[in-house]
Parts: C-alpha cells; sequence; structure tokens
C-alpha cells in the first residue's frame, strides 16, 4: 500500500487516486474453519488489492465479509463481478 499520501493507480478503475488496502480475504474470517483450512494465516493476511476508497466502498457495499472471502478471493474474481464491473465503467467516466 501506498502510505508516502502519493496517487497510484487503482488495481481496478485504473484512476489514480490515493489507494487503500483491500484484504481479499476479510480480516473477519481468518477465525473461521472454512478458510482456516484452506488458506494460510499468511496468505489471508497477505493477500489483498490497492484500490481507491471509491471502489473500495463499492466492494464492501455489495458484499458480505463471507462471500467476499469465498467467492471474490482474487482480483480476477472481482473482476469478473457483474456488478463490480458496472459499477467500474461508471466510475471510469467521473472526475
Amino acid at each position: 500500500m501506498d502510505t508516502s499520501g502519493k496517487s497510484e493507480r487503482c488495481e481496478l478503475c485504473g484512476r489514480a487516486r490515493s489507494l487503500t488496502f483491500h484484504h481479499l480475504i476479510p480480516k473477519s474470517c481468518h477465525s473461521n474453519k472454512w478458510f482456516k483450512k484452506r488458506f494460510t494465516m499468511e496468505d489471508m493476511r497477505s493477500r489483498g488489492i490497492n484500490v481507491c476508497r471509491q471502489c473500495h466502498n463499492f466492494i464492501h457495499k455489495t458484499y458480505s465479509e463471507k462471500v467476499l472471502g469465498r467467492e471474490f478471493n482474487s482480483i480476477d474474481q472481482l473482476r469478473q463481478s457483474e456488478e463490480l464491473m458496472k459499477f467500474i465503467s461508471w466510475i471510469r467516466k467521473q472526475k
């Protein structure tokens, strides 16, 4: 994650913005048995992408934590989400 305060490009929408780190497996799922069987703790902690605040907010507003962890735990899976792709198409047109 960029901590210098300068803008970089969001890994989803591609816009130059300040970025936040999105855990692809939400922290609230790290102690869940289903996740512990499938992922190491290090993988759960480090698996993530740098996204702008607008994309990050949309992701969490649209999907529950368990759905994010189970169905959208990679950037490729997120990019296949129809709802997210519609949002990204819209947000790219915004200033």
